[in-house]
């Protein structure tokens, strides 16, 4: 089976507990105004990716040590049977190699949407961050881009890991963002504050650095 991915990184540290791997579904149908992934948006044939490579690099990195696997994208739910497989393999993975870590996912649909088109995958899922970005309203809670998003714990293991953070601040472990420099890209990660990048771009411009192209703009 084929899965259209943008990226996949590990250690990620800013999209839930723990040193995750975190993988960037490409193609997304919702396109909320103010994304700051719209480099995700688009149907691209040259990201999909054999689903077996796509966990053969997640058992590689895991030997380092795993807390948990963070989907993203992009909208993971906009490749129902990709995402299906996926979470059915590391299923399998977690359980055969008795490993305790857990899968976050986040969506843009509405929960109501996700409950009763996609319960089969919802039961895969440790715990879910869904609805829509909303630029207007502030980022004042942790892991989430937007006030209207909640946190949803799914399973037992993801009550044990997300209750606690149901209603932490943004700020709860201080740091927000990864960069991470690959050849001549930088990629951030993570949730950033409003007008956080753009101040990102004009100090690059100031130090004489101009970026060709940016994700948070079409």
């Amino acid at each position: 089976m084929l899965i259209a991915i943008n990226k996949a990184h590990f250690p990620v540290t800013v999209l839930g507990p723990g040193q995750r791997i975190g993988i960037w579904f490409q193609g997304c149908r919702i396109h909320c105004p103010g994304c700051v992934s719209q480099d995700t948006w688009a149907n691209d044939a040259s990201k999909n990716m054999p689903l077996h490579d796509l966990l053969a690099w997640c058992r590689q990195v895991a030997s380092e040590g795993l807390d948990g696997i963070t989907l993203s994208g992009g909208e993971p739910f906009d490749q129902p049977h990709a995402l299906l497989a996926l979470l059915e393999a590391v299923h399998t993975w977690r359980n055969e190699r008795a490993l305790d870590f857990d899968i976050l996912c986040y969506s843009g649909y509405p929960l109501k949407r996700l409950r009763e088109r996609h319960a089969p995958i919802l039961k895969k899922l440790d715990a879910l961050i869904p609805e829509p970005y909303i630029d207007k309203l502030p980022l004042d809670k942790l892991w989430r881009g937007s006030q209207n998003q909640p946190l949803v714990p799914l399973s037992a293991r993801g009550h044990t890991r997300y209750d606690k953070f149901l209603d932490s601040p943004a700020a709860t472990f201080g740091k927000r963002l990864q960069i991470n420099v690959d050849d001549q890209r930088l990629w951030s990660i993570g949730l950033p504050a409003r007008g956080d990048l753009e101040q990102l771009e004009n100090l690059a411009t100031q130090r004489g650095l101009s970026f060709a192209q940016v994700s948070w703009k079409p």
